[in-house]
């Protein structure tokens, strides 16, 4: 028969993790079509490029600046490339780097959170106090410097952001193991001799991340804003690259006669950004049983 603190340690995660998928009511009508459009662009970064009616790096000047037609949906670049072949492309090229930096960033975060909770009063401040240098300037302006002294492109930009995204999950994820490591069945299992690295990793991690989950959705539109910024502004990925901020840095100089050059990777940017943040919004509430009577 199991002793009480036994089934304590056994009862508390799973009570957590019925608690975790409970029903949270139906999803609006925003909340259906954004999680459709986000999974559109999953699926597109997935299979786009097997789709792509035309080789999107193939030159062909005779058709240079087409306007969107049967043939060229999206219409055609200065270089007579096909933009539609190159927004299926690109949604590869973009969520492949920005997923990248999510997981590298996420990884490095919960490692230095996790210390920081547990690793006693002295590496909690230090390692904070890092944290803090890192989160007192904006992610974008580091990211801006590294990729630039890395040398102009995608690798670059993506390097830059693994090492600049992390503080931010770090800080969350300390605040999150911090609320657990309390809890009663954290307690129970110490008490029945559970080693730290089972306790952490069995009993403490999986039972703090729900709200960190929440967050890497969330930061899906903002890493994708800032990679494509990088981009756009030369230190990320480099013309001709079909990514969708290199396409419109190549297509900026022909906005008066070329406008779908700019607008279609564009659309592409706005609707996967708003797409994942809604979704990621959608998401907190879920997570988060009081903010449902206050979302319209």
């Amino acid at each position: 028969m199991k002793t009480a603190v036994a089934d304590t340690v056994e009862r508390g995660p799973a009570v957590l993790r019925r608690r975790r998928f409970a029903p949270a009511g139906r999803a609006s009508l925003v909340d259906r079509v954004a999680l459709a459009i986000a999974g559109l662009m999953v699926l597109i970064a997935l299979v786009g490029p097997l789709l792509a009616p035309h080789d999107p790096y193939s030159v062909n000047l005779g058709q240079a600046l087409h306007a969107p037609s049967a043939d060229h949906w999206f219409g055609t670049d200065a270089n007579g490339r096909d933009i539609f072949s190159r927004v299926l492309y690109g949604a590869r090229v973009s969520l492949l780097a920005t997923v990248i930096v999510i997981a590298v960033a996420t990884l490095i975060g919960t490692v230095i959170g996790t210390l920081a909770a547990l690793g006693g009063r002295v590496a909690d401040e230090v390692l904070m106090r890092i944290c803090d240098i890192g989160l007192s300037l904006p992610a974008i302006i580091l990211a801006l410097g590294l990729a630039a002294a890395l040398g102009p492109g995608l690798r670059s930009a993506v390097i830059a952001l693994c090492l600049t995204w992390w503080p931010g999950y770090a800080r969350l994820v300390r605040t999150l193991v911090r609320d657990v490591r309390d809890a009663e069945y954290v307690e129970a299992a110490r008490t029945l001799g559970v080693s730290t690295p089972r306790l952490v990793f069995r009993h403490v991690l999986p039972n703090s991340l729900d709200t960190l989950y929440v967050q890497t959705t969330l930061d899906v539109s903002a890493v994708m804003l800032v990679i494509s910024g990088l981009s756009f502004v030369g230190v990320g990925a480099q013309v001709p690259s079909a990514e969708w901020g290199a396409m419109i840095a190549g297509a900026a100089g022909n906005l008066t006669n070329g406008w779908w050059a700019v607008v279609f990777p564009g659309l592409a940017i706005m609707l996967t950004a708003v797409s994942f943040n809604l979704v990621g919004d959608w998401l907190r509430v879920r997570n988060d049983p009081t903010l449902r009577g206050r979302r319209s």
